[in-house]
């Protein structure tokens, strides 16, 4: 009898036990359930527009069918033919009247999350090329619709442009629900780039595709709708408030035709915060945490910046940007600097390493340009560049460019025949 109850209790707790893990079954599978239908609704927010809920987002709607007229263009070929470029992919929500200055820059997929500090710094309009190739022009598209959907700032600041080789094209990432599945918020888009920082180098890109890194930047120079652009590359930063001080500084001077803005150029080590004004960097300059760009690498092509000079010039907190100094170009050269839109163009022959910015500077100096260094202006590269992180065909591509520079000086002397300037 006393085992009969026993008996009788345990299957009454077998019961309740097979009970609960029968709910909790349950419950996964509504949560399941639900988690899909917020997917599925988040890509409906994205792309749908039959939905009664996505008739409240004309905006969004807007966007949409920008994106899908740029796409259905096909873009168009560069002048050697091997790229097709779709120029304002996605347009920001800028206003090109009253813009001054623009920040343009380039980038393949997998260095692209460096956008989100470099929007945060600079707050102002940016005009962005991206190299795609492969799978990744349709991880691209899908990213870069997200970042304008999702994130408000992008949305308000950035001109996006897609280039990738002439036998791929990009479609409307309608059906991609694998690129959207988790995408709730900006922090998530970002996130899903910075979990693709590593798959390669901008060198290094899959099928021996070359990284055209001049093509790049003359399509975000041609996105720019102001009288001045900087063009920097993506894992660099300008100084704090640079936008504005430059504002400043042009309504204070007198037009100099003929002259660009130097900014000189360091690296930091990547445990560092990146300094928001030149007091800060020379902090660290002094106790070797930030070197000038370069330094190991290739000193000689920044050495004429004259870094001593730049970091030894007073400037206090509540000095205004000007110039400090100015400079006649000498090879090798390759300065960044702020400059008018009629600055000529990068050469697009040189790709991957080397040549590809001494070939500019070069020519501006050939074409009569001066540079004069602002006092308290500054880009940051994010880590010390060193030899051995470098890709394993580096001097391979130097080599190529190096010879194609000696042609691209012999053809400047019949491009600009009155100058007495050479390289």
């Amino acid at each position: 009898m006393h085992l009969s109850k026993k008996c009788s209790a345990f299957r009454v707790v077998l019961s309740a036990l097979l009970l609960v893990a029968l709910l909790q079954l349950l419950y996964l599978s509504f949560l399941s359930k639900f988690h899909g239908k917020q997917q599925r609704y988040r890509y409906s927010e994205l792309f749908g527009g039959s939905r009664p809920e996505n008739m409240d987002h004309p905006e969004r709607n807007s966007r949409k069918e920008r994106l899908r007229y740029s796409l259905s263009t096909g873009g168009i070929f560069d002048n050697s033919g091997q790229y097709r470029v779709y120029k304002n992919l996605i347009k920001s929500e800028q206003n090109p009247a009253n813009n001054v200055l623009t920040l343009a820059t380039h980038a393949s997929i997998n260095n692209l999350h460096h956008l989100e500090a470099l929007v945060e710094r600079w707050k102002n309009p940016l005009s962005v090329a991206i190299f795609a190739h492969g799978q990744d022009v349709k991880f691209g598209t899908a990213l870069v619709y997200a970042l304008s959907v999702l994130c408000p700032h992008v949305q308000a600041l950035v001109d996006f442009h897609l280039v990738c080789l002439s036998g791929e094209t990009a479609s409307f990432p309608e059906q991609d629900h694998q690129h959207f599945a988790g995408l709730d918020d900006c922090a998530a888009v970002f996130s899903r780039l910075d979990s693709h920082r590593d798959k390669y180098k901008n060198y290094v890109i899959s099928g021996n595709v070359s990284y055209p890194n001049n093509l790049l930047r003359n399509v975000a120079r041609g996105g720019a709708e102001s009288s001045y652009i900087l063009v920097m590359d993506m894992d660099m930063m300008p100084s704090a408030d640079l936008h504005r001080d430059f504002l400043a500084m042009v309504v204070r001077r007198e037009p100099v035709p003929d002259q660009v803005f130097v900014l000189p150029a360091f690296e930091i080590r990547h445990a560092r915060k990146i300094p928001a004004n030149k007091a800060e960097l020379v902090q660290l300059y002094q106790v070797g945490e930030v070197r000038p760009f370069y330094e190991e690498l290739c000193s000689r092509c920044q050495a004429p910046t004259n870094y001593s000079r730049w970091v030894n010039g007073h400037v206090r907190g509540d000095d205004a940007l000007d110039v400090a100094y100015t400079l006649t170009w000498t090879d090798p050269w390759e300065p960044f600097y702020i400059g008018p839109r009629g600055v000529p163009l990068y050469d697009e022959s040189f790709k991957q390493y080397g040549f590809n910015r001494i070939s500019q500077a070069c020519e501006l100096h050939v074409a009569g340009y001066r540079f004069a260094v602002l006092n308290s202006a500054f880009l940051v590269h994010r880590g010390f560049k060193i030899q051995g992180e470098f890709h394993a065909k580096k001097d391979e591509e130097n080599k190529r460019n190096r010879l194609l520079f000696r042609s691209f000086k012999e053809a400047l002397k019949s491009k600009y025949p009155l100058s007495s300037r050479r390289c």
